[in-house]
């Protein structure tokens, strides 16, 4: 009885601070004399400089729908707010990182207790889809004409934005691709007929061999004779091969991205709790780490960007990394890192321009663009778009973005996709980039059939693939862990770039197929011996001749091999589809000369007995499939691509005889690579990069509980109403900021009451909140639902309470026993989205668990750190 009466008592007393808070917030809302002589608004920064006043950061967002809930997304520009100056994420989190007081005490705690990762952001996909849900709910409740109108308006909206992006997609493949063929060709002459001709143009036809008298090298300018002087074309190729390659490097500079921190975190392995250790000198290793941390830094146009399109899609947020800039400057960049001879291709940048593209084109629709977690599904069809317009696949580029790239996949999105793929291929076929009516230059056909006894030769390449793809990882991995730690190559990226692309010119100007652009080069390795002889260049040599040709075919895949190895990771856009497909292409092109030779020399072999009776080797062997089974096998060693690797092979032959050679390869070879090294390509640079992602292909197990991840209780980093459900507005901005210093800007704070969790605040909703207000100063805010539904003015008008918190609050967030098993756990986040978990001890709170120190765990059980 005494609880009930306590209990009463405290309820009539929260009531009573409630009505009393109305009456007087008119007298509390006053600003001090200092803060009225600055030119600050009530949304100025709060991580900007600390001033004794307090500056306020705006937190840009606005719900998209009326809602029981409002959240706030913060990847939008809300519409009130467009006067206030926002500073920049980086600079928030600057300022949030280097507020730490490493001397005190009381900050010691923060530190043990900081989160991994604290330059990214997560989504809440839980959060996004209820307020869809709410957004569709409002839509279809109007029945008359109008609301039928909008709510069909509403859904042809995905259609019309994807058919936008796969159409946008296309014509920027088709300029990258008529760009850097012009470009390439510069390093070898020029056209008299016009500078933007490449040589194929300009020829009108076949320049392997015929006569061009349009087609100028660069000695022949020099020297004004009509014939060619070696050293002086080998100078100019050298020469342009640097300048364009060093010209990509300076301009993806551009795009560089630095988050500067009182921590280093880089590494997923770094050992947070020894911070507040003293060495003897009596200096804490905080300090130390404090003075001499090196910042983050990432460049949004290096690399392929398909390893960061996973994250991205994933749940997180990498800022700046999908903007109009970073599109743009990877854009030129590639043209130019290709164009320049580099063991690179660009099908896997095309990934990342069509995610960037997907990404812009989503602000046309309030609907994609102030929702997260729909704007991925958008993204999802983009990514699919960029395959289907490098490798000419559109199916494949589905698959690529169900098997790969893609976290959420409904099937709503699986058909969009599909539709997306359709009309970036159909638009690439209409603008014929190449003038061969191709959608890609290395698109080929079979007419040949395979025979049975080459499937041992298959089989074999597959295993040769896989090995190679698992070396290849290991190779990348050891160069980028130690070459790259070099302190000259590590602050001079153009540097190292300079000195790969002063070697690749030396090298490969000697040999033809490593001289070939990579897609030549593939083209002229699957086709069969079949037309113009000048259209092979020696790959369809005479039967005496095929030693040779294997030793001259070896010396390039060694040379391509050492390249693509050195140029991988440098900070220019490169992919590694291609030139891995080359390196799998050189290498089964020279064992099908090898079978195709076993084949002459012993011709009444029973093991050949399928082949036609006196026919030659080559109508028997066809080495073009050979080059194009082992290009997947190695590509699938690489990239651990198994269906979509498949599909793709079929939809650039339109051979249905040779779905099987491909898919077996394929499979052997994924195998084998799983067998050697475990981690893709991808999952390489995700692990390099540090980057947080939650991995639902391969699932641990666990011999834990959720309560050995669950961080301890700290009255600081919750909100207790269990005494009045009216908190004072600068005790949470107090909170607020403890949170953000802990580096968890997308946090939350639970709400408990007589130490029940009966809610929970987000971060950046209550940021947004407390930025409403007029002034902090004695403020009470409501962090609870009235009970009573009656307006807030006398007049029977509903006014808007700014001091009114609780349609912020989540009511109902997702909560687990301490005791729970981790594998309960490891769905939760990974198949619901979430973003943190509640934790509760005999139904009493007991401490949240974030997404991001879940990934940093799963990362430790994977390197037998924990269990």
């Amino acid at each position: 009885m005494e609880g009930e009466s306590t209990n009463d008592s405290r309820r009539r007393a929260s009531e009573e601070d409630l009505i009393g808070g109305r009456r007087s917030r008119s007298h509390r809302r006053r600003l001090s004399a200092s803060s009225r002589n600055t030119d600050w608004n009530e949304r100025s920064s709060l991580l900007g400089v600390q001033e004794p006043h307090g500056r306020r950061r705006d937190y840009s967002t606005v719900p998209s729908t009326p809602r029981p809930r409002i959240s706030r997304h913060h990847s939008t520009v809300s519409p009130q707010d467009t006067q206030s100056r926002i500073p920049s994420f980086a600079q928030r989190l600057t300022s949030a990182l280097s507020s730490y007081d490493l001397k005190n005490k009381t900050t010691e705690s923060l530190l043990e207790e900081r989160v991994w990762y604290d330059q990214f952001t997560s989504t809440d996909w839980i959060n996004d889809s209820i307020k869809d849900a709410n957004r569709v709910k409002a839509l279809r409740a109007r029945k008359d004409f109008r609301g039928r109108l909008h709510a069909w308006f509403d859904g042809a909206q995905g259609w019309v934005l994807v058919a936008i992006i796969g159409f946008i997609v296309a014509c920027l493949a088709f300029f990258v691709d008529v760009t850097e063929n012009v470009l390439f060709d510069y390093k070898e002459g020029y056209c008299t007929n016009g500078w933007y001709f490449s040589k194929k143009k300009c020829c009108l036809g076949d320049s392997a061999t015929s006569f061009c008298p349009m087609w100028r090298h660069w000695s022949q300018l020099v020297t004004g004779s009509e014939k060619k002087t070696e050293y002086i074309d080998y100078i100019f190729y050298v020469a342009f091969t640097v300048v364009l390659a060093t010209t990509s490097s300076l301009l993806t500079m551009t795009t560089r991205t630095i988050y500067p921190g009182a921590l280093q975190i880089q590494n997923v392995d770094e050992d947070l709790t020894q911070i507040s250790r003293v060495d003897g000198e009596g200096h804490s290793n905080s300090e130390s780490k404090a003075v001499n941390a090196a910042p983050t830094i990432y460049y949004s146009a290096a690399g392929s960007g398909v390893a960061e399109v996973k994250v991205i899609l994933s749940g997180f947020v990498l800022h700046g990394y999908l903007g109009l800039k970073t599109l743009v400057v990877k854009t030129f960049a590639l043209i130019l890192s290709v164009s320049s001879g580099l063991s690179l291709g660009k099908e896997g940048p095309y990934v990342h321009i069509a995610t960037c593209v997907g990404n812009i084109a989503c602000r046309l629709f309030p609907k994609y663009n102030h929702n997260d977690g729909k704007r991925r599904e958008m993204l999802s069809a983009s990514a699919a778009a960029g395959v289907a317009v490098a490798f000419g696949a559109p199916i494949g580029g589905v698959l690529f973005s169900l098997e790969e790239v893609s976290y959420y996949f409904p099937p709503k999105t699986l058909f969009r996709t599909f539709f997306c793929c359709i009309v970036a291929a159909l638009s690439l076929k209409f603008l014929n980039p190449y003038g061969t009516n191709k959608i890609v230059l290395f698109e080929v056909r079979y007419v040949t059939d395979w025979h049975i006894f080459e499937l041992v030769a298959f089989v074999f390449l597959g295993v040769c693939g896989g090995v190679y793809g698992a070396l290849f990882i290991k190779a990348s991995k050891f160069w980028a862990t130690t070459f790259r730690k070099n302190k000259i190559i590590k602050n001079y990226p153009v540097l190292e770039l300079s000195f790969v692309a002063l070697a690749t010119g030396l090298i490969s100007y000697w040999n033809r197929y490593v001289r070939l652009a990579v897609s030549e080069l593939l083209f002229e390795l699957a086709s069969p011996c079949t037309g113009s002889e000048s259209q092979h260049s020696g790959l369809c040599p005479e039967p005496d001749e095929i030693p040779e040709t294997i030793l001259y075919l070896l010396v390039a895949l060694a040379i391509k091999s050492v390249l693509t190895v050195i140029t991988f990771g440098t900070k220019v856009p490169a992919g590694v589809y291609v030139p891995t497909m080359v390196i799998g292409g050189i290498m089964g092109h020279t064992v099908g000369l090898a079978v195709e030779y076993a084949v002459y020399k012993f011709p009444n072999s029973a093991l050949f007995e399928s082949c036609p009776i006196g026919g030659a080797p080559s109508a028997c062997v066809v080495p073009g499939v050979y080059a194009l089974v082992c290009a997947g096998a190695v590509m699938c060693g690489v990239t651990r691509l198994s269906v979509t690797l498949a599909v793709i092979l079929f939809e650039m032959t339109g051979s249905l005889d040779h779905v099987l050679p491909f898919s077996l390869a394929v499979l052997v070879s994924k195998w084998t690579a799983d067998a050697i090294e475990p981690l893709s390509i991808y999952d390489l640079l995700t692990a390099l990069n540090s980057y947080p992602y939650l991995d639902t292909k391969m699932r641990p197990v666990f011999s834990s509980q959720l309560v050995d991840i669950t961080p301890r209780l700290r009255p600081e980093r919750l909100i207790d109403i269990t005494d009045s459900v009216l908190v004072p507005a600068e005790e949470l901005r107090d909170k607020l900021r403890m949170l953000q210093n802990a580096g968890e800007l997308d946090g939350g704070l639970p709400i408990v009451r007589g130490g029940i969790l009966v809610g929970l605040i987000p971060a950046p909703d209550l940021e947004f909140a407390l930025d409403n207000l007029h002034s902090e100063e004695d403020e009470l805010c409501l962090m609870a639902p009235r009970e009573d539904s009656s307006d807030n003015s006398s007049d029977g008008v509903s006014v808007k309470d700014p001091t009114d918190f609780s349609p912020y609050i989540d009511p109902a967030p997702v909560a687990l026993e301490r005791h729970s098993p981790m594998e309960l756990v490891y769905e939760c986040f990974a198949k619901l989205g979430l973003r943190y978990m509640c934790v509760l001890r005999d139904g009493q709170f007991a401490g949240v668990v974030h997404k991001k120190a879940f990934v940093k765990y799963l990362m430790e059980v994977h390197e037998g750190k924990a269990h």
